[in-house]
């Protein structure tokens, strides 16, 4: 009992001198009580403080840190004064990345963790420096750089998350290159031809609707763009059928698609739109449902400050420059212009998918709108 009090007496007289700013007094007492086997994480952390306030060895901070550390793995000081005292830059980030893990908005903007975040980008900065100069005469293209810009935290990790079906084994690729395609040329080369059908259709004054509709048998998830005509379409193929308005004043736009590999299935598909965007207009970041399919945009009318972002890469809408990506990986687009975006919008099969892969994914996708819930 005796032994105990005199614990806490120490511990107490520690506190009281760390506090008056007597390092050297709070670390002794702490010291003591450490020695006896009974100091609890709270004294081990005031310990780290005033062995850091008494210059101490590196070594010796850290092993107080890691005394608290080992009872209380996510104590975020501990945490932030570990990443301060560790060997390198690379173990210093997995301290300050921990401490600042799941914390909440309010918690970052106080000052231990306004720090951490500052340490840790400034480290993280010196080590993607350090990264950049080694392979600075490295030509290995363009999966490599992005490999490099990851491993730096330069750019954000970013896979296939379809909303309703996902087939594995496919790559995660955001952007495909249109000459991949042996049906790309044709397609951009028939541009003027397709843009005047649709300024036709634009100065008839019908024929669009929301891209967006709601639908009264199924439950919203609420997309910030619902029933909203700045992004609007004028669908050509809807549901696997021609649009009964719109499909016979663009027959060059549908002869310009039957060379592409379009998916389909009834009741769901071929789909193909002129997707407009109103100016000042954003489309938030979503996942298309399938990653069986790729998403192709042929801009026709695009104004400057257009851009589409998928996964980790933005790039700018131009004119007559087709764009492929993989719509499962998250996305949004922008038009920051003062006039109308227009893209001819449609959907091909991935092409890694085998002849029987599709014939099967074919079947499946049939079943699914066939099934009447077994009424």
């Amino acid at each position: 009992m005796a032994a105990q009090s005199e614990h806490a007496r120490l511990a107490q007289a520690g506190y009281e001198a760390l506090q008056r700013g007597d390092a050297s007094a709070a670390r002794d007492a702490f010291e003591r009580v450490a020695a006896a086997g009974v100091a609890t994480p709270q004294l081990w952390l005031l310990l780290a403080q005033a062995r850091a306030g008494t210059g101490a060895e590196r070594g010796a901070v850290a092993d107080a840190l890691d005394r608290v550390l080992a009872a209380e793995p996510r104590h975020r000081q501990a945490l932030v004064l570990r990443g301060d005292y560790a060997q390198d830059d690379r173990a210093a980030c997995s301290f300050y990345a921990l401490a600042l893990s799941g914390a909440p908005e309010t918690e970052r903007a106080q000052p231990l963790l306004r720090a951490a975040q500052d340490r840790l980008a400034a480290a993280s900065r010196r080590f993607a420096d350090h990264l950049r100069a080694e392979v600075a005469g490295t030509d290995a293209g363009p999966r490599f750089n992005e490999a490099v810009a990851l491993v730096t935290g330069e750019k954000q990790l970013f896979l296939q998350q379809p909303t309703s079906f996902f087939f594995p084994g496919l790559p995660h690729r955001q952007f495909f290159d249109a000459a991949e395609f042996d049906w790309a040329p044709a397609l951009v080369a028939a541009a003027p031809a397709i843009r005047a059908e649709l300024e036709e259709l634009i100065a008839s004054g019908s024929g669009s609707a929301p891209y967006v509709q709601a639908d009264p048998t199924r439950a919203s998830r609420g997309h910030a763009l619902l029933d909203d005509p700045r992004w609007s379409a004028f669908h050509l193929l809807e549901n696997g059928v021609p649009h009964a308005a719109n499909a016979p004043r663009c027959p060059a736009t549908l002869a310009a698609l039957a060379a592409a590999p379009l998916p389909h299935i009834a009741g769901r598909s071929p789909m193909a739109l002129f997707s407009v965007l109103r100016p000042h207009t954003h489309i938030p970041a979503h996942n298309g449902m399938l990653n069986t399919r790729l998403i192709v945009h042929l801009p026709l009318i695009v104004p400057e400050r257009c851009r589409l972002r998928v996964g980790n890469e933005e790039r700018a809408v131009r004119a007559g420059e087709l764009m492929i990506f993989d719509d499962s990986i998250e996305h949004e687009a922008w038009n920051d212009s003062d006039e109308p975006r227009v893209v001819l919008l449609f959907e091909i099969w991935r092409p890694e998918l085998t002849a029987a892969e599709r014939a099967g994914l074919t079947t499946l996708f049939s079943a699914v709108g066939l099934y009447d819930g077994g009424q």
